[in-house]
């Protein structure tokens, strides 16, 4: 069942509705314990006729068949809604020079409303487990580079990161830079990217070589496999039908017992 929240935001100076997921057999308020795992572009995992081309990551569907064959535990997955015209610039904390509609970004700001609004928000409705070892982020895209530099701006919040697709070319690689030098990451993460993401081969290229660099570097502080998983499926495409296909794999191994 899914549950619509509106959260007026300071930070934002908007209002931003949240969708929550919450795992079988589980009500509202009886949620004391469970892990949560934040998503961006909420309108893109659970309703089709919200979804950009119809097409959802399954969340729904893909988290509950994993549940109840206890392939992962129950956990809570909040999607967050993006901000239409102004996805680029809440997402981003550098302006993309291939998107001209990125200028004045607000990312730190959307830091802000992440663990200051909305977290609040789900503890204390759901009454769900606090610490970074029960709290995820994740997103695709301009999403997964909103949810890493949430995690540089905010560390020690997020024990588990999830990256499908991550646009780490904004800014002359900004935030590969900002990984360098980096030390609080999280216990696991999962980076997701396929070979077609777009339709020139050098973008392509220069994508899944972005991911790699970022593997280096995750590798160099000490991530082993229990630690990291890295899925590069040839063929796939920038999409939400590419990230649903390798959902239910980053979240057995962001919450299975490996």
């Amino acid at each position: 069942m899914l549950h619509i929240h509106e959260i007026p935001s300071l930070y934002l100076g908007v209002t931003r509705r949240v969708t929550v997921w919450l795992p079988p057999g589980s009500r509202r308020r009886v949620t004391a314990g469970l892990p949560v795992l934040y998503l961006n572009d909420g309108q893109n995992l659970f309703e089709p006729d919200r979804a950009f081309a119809g097409g959802t990551w399954r969340v729904a569907e893909t988290a509950e068949w994993l549940v109840r064959r206890r392939r992962i535990p129950p956990l809570v997955i909040v999607g967050i809604d993006h901000g239409r015209e102004r996805r680029g610039r809440e997402y981003l904390p550098v302006a993309d020079e291939r998107n001209p509609g990125t200028e004045r970004p607000l990312g730190r700001e959307f830091a802000e409303f992440v663990t200051r609004e909305v977290l609040p928000l789900i503890a204390r409705e759901y009454r769900t487990a606090r610490g970074a070892s029960a709290t995820a982020f994740g997103g695709s895209s301009y999403g997964a580079v909103a949810a890493l530099n949430t995690v540089f701006v905010k560390p020690g919040v997020f024990g588990r990161l999830l990256l499908e697709s991550p646009s780490l070319y904004v800014g002359g690689e900004y935030l590969l830079r900002k990984a360098r030098r980096f030390t609080r990451w999280p216990s696991r993460i999962y980076l997701g990217v396929g070979t077609a993401e777009t339709s020139r081969a050098e973008w392509n290229h220069e994508t899944v070589v972005n991911v790699v660099k970022l593997e280096a570097t995750l590798r160099r502080a000490g991530f082993g496999p229990k630690r990291l998983a890295v899925a590069i499926e040839p063929g796939a495409t920038h999409s939400e039908g590419a990230w649903a296909g390798r959902f239910a794999r980053a979240l057995e191994f962001l919450y299975g017992r490996g």
